[in-house]
């Protein structure tokens, strides 16, 4: 079985940053995109950031310029630095990614728990 694993989240001043990660555990084979998504109380979750195995990036436009996603695929980890946060991206981080399990024929979409994110003076 395998798991994604989120930690970095917490309470911020606006302005400040934060470095959000994510371990994928268990028997894996590869894993394809990794990325990071965001659900805001009382709206849906939306994509904050993606990055292929080979280190495409593909950003929203509300983090571009101001987040940055990069990932260790020797320790099956991705990674989201965010700079100059603001208030409005105060919500729940989920990590995502498109994994290959050593006993699967193909990859399965796995998501972590979510770590929070608050963005408050």
């Amino acid at each position: 079985q395998v798991q994604l694993v989120e930690a970095g989240g917490g309470l911020v001043q606006p302005g400040g940053s934060l470095r959000l990660s994510c371990a994928a555990s268990g028997s894996i084979s590869d894993i394809n995109r990794m990325g990071w998504y965001r659900q805001a109380p009382g709206k849906g979750r939306e994509l904050v950031a993606l990055i292929t195995s080979g280190g495409s990036t593909n950003y929203a436009y509300s983090g571009k310029g101001r987040f940055t996603i990069s990932r260790d695929n020797a320790k099956n980890t991705v990674y989201l630095q965010m700079n100059s946060l603001k208030p409005e991206d105060t919500a729940v981080y989920y990590c995502n990614a498109a994994v290959l399990a050593t006993s699967a024929y193909r990859y399965l979409d796995v998501w972590g728990q979510g770590t929070l994110v608050t963005v408050s003076s």
